[in-house]
């Protein structure tokens, strides 16, 4: 199944995406895509309605993020070796984690806000997994059937604030707009493979990444069962799992970094597309 969150901001519904690629309203059946809805057994009641009984909606709505009441955001660094290297570091040893702020969530569409005082705002295009079963100790060959879906993401990074101002790197990842998420999570029977996954960013039509999640240092499975050592999993907590190469701080012979009215365009295979464009710092529209 295709879920999704779709209408205004703070007053989404819940939604299937059918065969047509048409958003079904969930509303009489969930009154939203939330943690408890994406467990094991929530999928499973989710899966027993009739598709063709639910009414279609119409026009072309805002996606929200997938599902609602995120409670950890977590992301992976440095998982592709030649991106580790275009950073200028040796791939590492043992996956490196660090949060993104809850507040950071935005939909797959809207706009990104250049933080005040960015000059190195940067694109990340990333393979998300939403959890459905607590993670706590679990084993690498059982990580997989911890995951309620996979979601695309994008870890948009202001590389100054998380690289110039000491060694917290979760100062640059998670500024208001730094973490569209979406349109849709991705049950696991629809993704055969989650290690061979196409995908790709553009650049104001210029392509910048491409890459598949096969070239992944740490895979899906290995990062969630690292995590869990640490940290616990629950229903609903977010773990994005690293970029390609392509990024903006990675280009020759100079960087190149975002700026307002560029566009980006990025997706994964089966899991959607997004198109964001950059804004400037505007106090006012965060209120």
């Amino acid at each position: 199944m295709k879920l999704c969150r779709f209408g205004p901001r703070g007053a989404e519904k819940p939604g299937l995406i059918d065969a047509e690629g048409r958003i079904r309203d969930l509303s009489n059946i969930v009154t939203d895509i939330t943690p408890g809805e994406i467990t094991p057994e929530g999928i499973a009641r989710i899966a027993t309605v009739d598709l063709a009984a639910l009414p279609v909606v119409e026009g072309s709505p805002r996606y929200g993020v997938p599902v609602a009441g995120i409670g950890k955001f977590i992301a992976i660094g440095l998982n592709y070796a030649d991106h580790a290297r275009e950073a200028g570091l040796e791939p590492p040893l043992e996956p490196i984690f660090f949060t993104k702020a809850i507040s950071c969530l935005t939909g797959p569409n809207d706009p990104v806000m250049i933080p005040q005082g960015s000059k190195k705002s940067d694109w990340e295009v990333e393979l998300g997994v939403v959890i459905g079963k607590t993670c706590r100790y679990v084993a690498e060959e059982d990580a997989l059937g911890h995951i309620a879906g996979f979601v695309l993401a994008n870890d948009v990074s202001e590389r100054a604030f998380q690289k110039e101002l000491g060694s917290q790197w979760d100062k640059g990842k998670g500024c208001d707009t730094f973490g569209p998420v979406g349109p849709w999570l991705v049950t696991p029977d629809e993704v055969a493979d989650c290690q061979a996954l196409d995908m790709f960013l553009d650049l104001n039509g210029r392509r910048m990444q491409t890459g598949n999640t096969a070239t992944m240092i740490f895979p899906v499975a290995q990062c969630i069962a690292y995590v869990s050592r640490f940290i616990t999993l629950y229903p609903g907590d977010l773990l994005i799992t690293g970029t390609p190469p392509g990024v903006g701080e990675g280009q020759k012979p100079d960087m190149i970094f975002l700026k307002p009215g560029d566009e980006m365009h990025l997706g994964i295979t089966g899991l959607g597309e997004q198109r964001q464009k950059v804004v400037p710092f505007d106090l006012g529209a965060l209120a």
